[in-house]
């Protein structure tokens, strides 16, 4: 029986994703297919949660939780990331109202939250940074 291995590698160049398929010992190794997969661009109301959040799939945590897909995900369920226990006990679903609310003044959504910013007052830029986070799927 001959074993192969597979990896796939992501890269983030500006609006695009670089995707790099290799595969092991069974095939020879080295890059056996690349394709470019066209992702949006952070919306600029994002930077603020650039700061502490990555958005890549399965991209690392940071101060925050990686991003990437919690559009209609429950909250405090991104492996690895060590969510504050009221976080964990909110039973929030991130669809847009609730992350609208808590965007706004995250300490009123979930009382014990460990998010540091206060809020964002803007409703534009809120629906902004909500529109961004549901395209990534």
């Amino acid at each position: 029986m001959i074993r192969t291995q597979s990896c796939l590698a992501t890269t983030m160049i500006g609006a695009a994703t670089l995707l790099a398929v290799t595969a092991g010992p069974g095939a020879k190794g080295g890059v056996v297919a690349m394709a470019t997969v066209q992702v949006a661009p952070p919306r600029p109301a994002f930077a603020t949660c650039k700061a502490c959040h990555s958005v890549t799939r399965g991209g690392t945590n940071g101060v925050g939780p990686n991003l990437f897909g919690i559009f209609g995900a429950p909250a405090a369920a991104k492996p690895g990331y060590a969510y504050s226990p009221a976080m964990k006990g909110s039973k929030i679903r991130w669809e847009r109202a609730k992350l609208d609310a808590y965007l706004a003044d995250p300490r009123a959504v979930v009382p014990g939250t460990r998010m540091t910013v206060p809020g964002i007052p803007d409703p534009a830029k809120r629906n902004e940074i909500i529109g961004f986070l549901e395209k990534l799927k």
